[in-house]
């Protein structure tokens, strides 16, 4: 869990006053709403430079504001009621593609008990308070983008999210992955992707320690003691060989490493039917992005670094290629999954360009989110804007901030293009239920 996150609601100038002491750096208070905030403010956004007023909240006090030499205020995320007439591209996004996705989201929520909490945090209010606009969110078109843009204003409030007094936040994209396989080892298909192994352990750190740096360990137990699996250099050199855990063979073991990170695949195999995969364990080693070891050896440039320049270095340097790929300790283990597309950490299928990962120590899974970003298309040239309706229902190991997300683009070339170059800073605006709002105001 991230250090002392916090949640503030804010929406007129003495809010904002609030956000910059109150938010930072004060000592815990009574209040019930931000743990470290003496009370929780909401109101309209009154400043006639509206534009200006959501890129950069004014602190209107000086004093309050932090000092460059002191140290950052721990991540926080913050939210400023807004009108839809704010959310830029709101009338142009076909929102109605977005109900499929929330409603699977719903039918995961609704299974909980009304008094359960949706997220890890008080902004995503409780079950109960979700199952009016759950229940209406059924009889809405899929077809009508009107009824569905109806739907959302006249049952969510929505929340400029910021991080403290940031905006803006790092938006990437993920896809699932397209690979060549076979069930059987034959000829091309030689490199191995495992199952998880009966006896591997993934352990929850909330369970045992308040606020730790890492959430969850895994490994297996030797000796009565916890320790990880094998790394990816040694199970890629055969450490798992003959315990019958091999899930399906690949022709390229480059492909198999990004399936890893992707979390899911679809692969085609030999005889000519789709196996779609998906996570189902990790070694328990930490995380290493291959593209920061590239940039540190001046193989690459950060200017320069996406996912198709990443493989086009391993493609052109075939003896250094499992070298670097080995830097990643980390190791996945998958599952065969059914299904017309891979399931998130929500444990609801992904929608491609409506589906979105979070950081769940911030966002409610299932809550609507409004993004207002850049994109490269697929041809990697021609810049346009994202401005579309998601529902946050995954997460990665990757994903931490108060204003944070990655975009999941479906499969196929587009999807690969697009979600490998993706790399844009923007914003986002977080939906909740009326009644959700109306419970967050003092």
């Amino acid at each position: 869990m991230l250090k002392n996150s916090r949640i503030c609601l804010l929406g007129t100038a003495t809010a904002l006053l609030l956000m910059a002491g109150a938010c930072g750096h004060t000592p815990p208070s009574s209040s019930s709403g931000c743990p470290t905030c003496p009370r929780i403010a909401t109101g309209e956004n009154t400043d006639n430079d509206k534009a200006k007023a959501l890129a950069t909240p004014k602190v209107v006090n000086t004093s309050l504001a932090i000092a460059k030499d002191e140290t950052p205020a721990a991540p926080a995320l913050v939210l400023r009621k807004v009108a839809y007439s704010e959310l830029p591209g709101w009338e142009l996004d076909k929102v109605s593609d977005a109900l499929p996705a929330l409603r699977k989201s719903c039918k995961r929520m609704m299974k909980r008990k009304d008094g359960a909490a949706i997220g890890r945090s008080k902004v995503g209010g409780l079950t109960r308070q979700w199952r009016s606009v759950c229940t209406k969110a059924k009889g809405i078109s899929d077809k009508s983008p009107s009824a569905a843009r109806n739907f959302f204003q006249e049952n969510f409030t929505a929340f400029l999210a910021m991080n403290n007094q940031e905006a803006e936040g790092r938006f990437t994209g993920y896809y699932e992955a397209s690979l060549q396989g076979s069930r059987k080892r034959v000829g091309k298909y030689k490199f191995p992707l495992y199952k998880r192994p009966a006896d591997l352990v993934m352990v929850n750190m909330r369970n045992f320690v308040k606020g730790p740096k890492r959430r969850r360990i895994a490994g297996r137990v030797v000796g009565g003691l916890l320790k990880p699996y094998e790394s990816r250099k040694k199970i890629r050199q055969g450490a798992l060989r003959g315990k019958k855990l091999e899930l399906v063979w690949i022709d390229d073991p480059v492909d198999g490493f990004f399936t890893q990170i992707q979390g899911s695949g679809l692969v085609q195999l030999a005889d000519g039917s789709t196996m779609r995969i998906g996570y189902a364990g990790q070694n328990g080693h930490p995380y290493t992005a291959i593209g920061r070891e590239l940039a540190k050896d001046g193989h690459i440039t950060p200017a320069e670094m996406s996912m198709q320049s990443i493989r086009a270095w391993l493609a052109a340097n075939p003896d250094d290629a499992d070298e670097m790929m080995d830097r990643n300790h980390a190791y996945v283990f998958f599952a065969e999954q059914s299904g017309q597309g891979p399931v998130g950490s929500q444990n609801v299928e992904l929608t491609a360009e409506r589906s979105a990962a979070i950081d769940r120590n911030f966002i409610p899974q299932g809550a609507p989110l409004f993004i207002d970003t850049h994109i490269l298309d697929e041809d990697g040239t021609t810049l346009r804007p994202f401005q579309q309706l998601v529902i946050a229902q995954d997460s990665g190991g990757a994903i931490r901030g108060p204003v944070r997300a990655d975009i999941f683009w479906g499969a196929g070339k587009r999807a690969t293009a697009i979600a490998g170059t993706l790399k844009s800073r923007g914003r986002y605006f977080l939906l909740l239920p009326n009644e959700v709002a109306a419970s967050l105001e003092p």
